[in-house]
């Protein structure tokens, strides 16, 4: 057995892998050398570190295999062994810099700062941005692979051609996948939500934690998290708390007694406020808004920047109020007023009567009204006759009545 080809092969991979590594070792340097300055060659570095060193050492291999490879029956399968490789290991490696790109251009928008709206905008979009990217590239990655082979490539014609049949079979079996995806995409570009919105969901309040291309995920208050599909968003009224701008409005009700001076009130209210940060400034009223079922009903409005720092303040204002209340005005909480009379005497217990007289019976001058409705009744046999006619004296009895009248 000839070993010469195989020894040349060696050496020829060897020095493949010996110059893959100079490169690596010489770019690995440029780029720490840049990080020092900046910070983003520390991110790429990171984050396409693996891939690029990967796909390197598939290069050199590949091309010292192509070159000394001795058995011309494998060399066609170790070559398109090479380009699988090679596709799917640039795949991984592209999908990293579109991944480090776009996570460069995320980190310009922070989110931790007041007045975020435009960065919780592009924040939102980017991430739709970054998953679509990685979806198109895995995507062009198989069908890449797959059109290296052959029968594929013998069968790409009728596959185009059916390309319509199938697309609307697709489509009709993915049709709430689809729905999602394009709706998961409106809500990216829409700006109807952003990623830290505020919003009430199925009656949860909660911010916005997520954005995928199929469903929206919501932080609860409680640290639970709400996982809804993206139509939810798109097809759903729900209330979004920070469209435009953070700041908003709360009510806070009590149900006091009619002793209390809503002047008096007034006046605690703004020591109340001048006591905390909480309140923004901006605003604040107490009005009596209703007076009936024997209680009034005093209504506190305030301002505060945000959803949580307004929640804390209402239930500020609320226990001060309270306290002061009971502390320096106690006729003013809320009593329960009875008022008590004398028992009820009976009512003296009824006669029974024996008058039973009706409008027509029971008595002379009734059977006297009845005769009035009583008179002969003529009979006649049938024949005409050219004399008087005759009468047949009858028998008069009273008619008979019912409770309305004859």
């Amino acid at each position: 057995m000839n070993w010469q080809p195989w020894i040349s092969l060696a050496i020829a991979a060897g020095i493949a892998l010996v110059s893959a590594t100079v490169v690596i070792v010489v770019v690995s340097v440029v780029a720490r050398a840049a990080a020092r300055r900046r910070e983003w060659p520390k991110a790429l570095i990171s984050r396409a570190r693996h891939p690029f060193r990967l796909f390197i050492f598939v290069i050199a291999l590949w091309a010292a295999f192509a070159a000394r490879w001795p058995e011309k029956d494998w060399h066609d399968g170790i070559q398109h062994g090479f380009l699988i490789a090679a596709i799917n290991v640039g795949a991984w490696f592209i999908g990293a810099l579109v991944t480090f790109a776009l996570a460069l251009a995320m980190g310009r928008y922070r989110t931790d700062v007041p007045d975020n709206r435009v960065a919780r905008r592009m924040q939102t979009q980017l991430a739709i941005v970054r998953r679509l990217a990685i979806v198109v590239i895995v995507i062009l990655a198989a069908g890449s692979v797959l059109l290296t082979f052959p029968g594929v490539q013998a069968v790409g014609t009728s596959v185009l051609a059916s390309a319509g049949v199938v697309s609307i079979v697709a489509g009709l079996a993915a049709q709430s996948t689809l729905a999602n995806v394009f709706a998961g995409v409106q809500l990216a570009f829409s700006d109807a939500i952003r990623v830290d919105d505020v919003v009430i969901a199925e009656g949860q309040w909660g911010r916005i934690e997520e954005i995928t291309l199929t469903y929206v995920v919501v932080h609860i208050w409680d640290d639970r998290r709400l996982v809804l599909p993206s139509t939810y968003f798109t097809s759903t009224p729900f209330e979004n708390w920070t469209r435009r701008s953070s700041e908003l409005l709360g009510s806070i009700e009590l149900d006091l007694d009619w002793l209390v001076s809503p002047a008096a009130m007034r006046t605690e209210l703004d020591e109340i406020l001048k006591r905390t940060p909480l309140w923004d400034g901006r605003g604040h009223v107490l009005q009596v808004t209703d007076a009936v079922g024997g209680f009034v009903r005093v209504r506190i409005l305030v301002t505060a920047i945000d959803a949580p720092t307004l929640f804390d303040l209402r239930c500020f204002i609320r226990e001060e109020m309270i306290e002061w209340l009971t502390s320096k005005h106690p006729g003013s909480l809320p009593h329960a007023r009875v008022q008590l009379v004398e028992e009820a005497k009976p009512l003296p217990k009824r006669k029974e009567s024996t008058d039973t007289g009706g409008l027509f019976t029971g008595n002379a001058e009734a059977e006297e009204r009845a005769a009035h409705f009583t008179t002969s009744i003529p009979v006649q046999d049938g024949s005409f006759r050219t004399g008087p006619i005759e009468t047949v004296p009858t028998t008069t009895r009273p008619l008979e009545t019912g409770p309305d009248g004859p």
